[in-house]
């Protein structure tokens, strides 16, 4: 049994055809490059909403036992007696970072997609190895390829941003939590 590139992929889909020559091929192309677009943006946002999120589960707690005790420190009270949460902080980046690198890499399954063919004519691969591309020269880049792999994504990505808005912002708003810090100490009375 041989396997093809695209049989690899965890997404099944067929051989595209850039340009597409039907109706058919356009809508499922635009199909697919949309959805992908919904995909990059929700693990994107989800990838660096976990990253950013992450320092606040991390509990401290301090000791306040020695703070109006006459010492010669300078400052008694600023003493963290444990911190807890620090272990789900790192699995919640770990967790971002592992969502940020499925959007790079559904990036690049788009990028693949519309792979021109190989060059099978011996003068065309001639030409196009001493003249095709120059990447200090921005006139020789693929843009044609950049715009077919990801024309119909930003509008996927535009769609993901617009609901993941109108759902952000439909939620009541929480009100501000206040922070306070509390004491108590304990004495043996005879």
């Amino acid at each position: 049994m041989q396997w093809s590139k695209h049989d690899m992929n965890p997404w099944r889909r067929r051989e595209l055809k850039i340009p597409p020559d039907s109706l058919q091929g356009w809508v499922s192309l635009a199909v697919w490059e949309f959805w992908m677009g919904m995909i990059v943006c929700a693990t994107l946002g989800l990838g660096v909403n976990l990253i950013v999120a992450a320092p606040r589960s991390i509990v401290v707690v301090r000791d306040f036992t020695r703070c109006y005790d006459p010492s010669s420190l300078v400052q008694p009270c600023d003493r963290i007696a444990y911190k807890i949460g620090t272990l789900n902080a790192a699995f919640s980046v770990l967790c971002g970072l592992q969502l940020i690198a499925v959007a790079v890499w559904c990036l690049w399954e788009l990028w693949n997609a519309v792979q021109p063919k190989p060059i099978t004519d011996d003068f065309l691969q001639l030409l196009d190895d001493s003249f095709g591309r120059d990447w200090r020269n921005p006139r020789t880049w693929p843009w044609a390829r950049a715009r077919w792999a990801y024309g119909f994504t930003l509008s996927g990505v535009t769609a993901t941003l617009v609901i993941w808005t109108l759902i952000s912002s439909s939620s009541p708003a929480k009100a501000p939590t206040a922070r306070v810090d509390t004491s108590e100490s304990f004495r043996v009375v005879r």
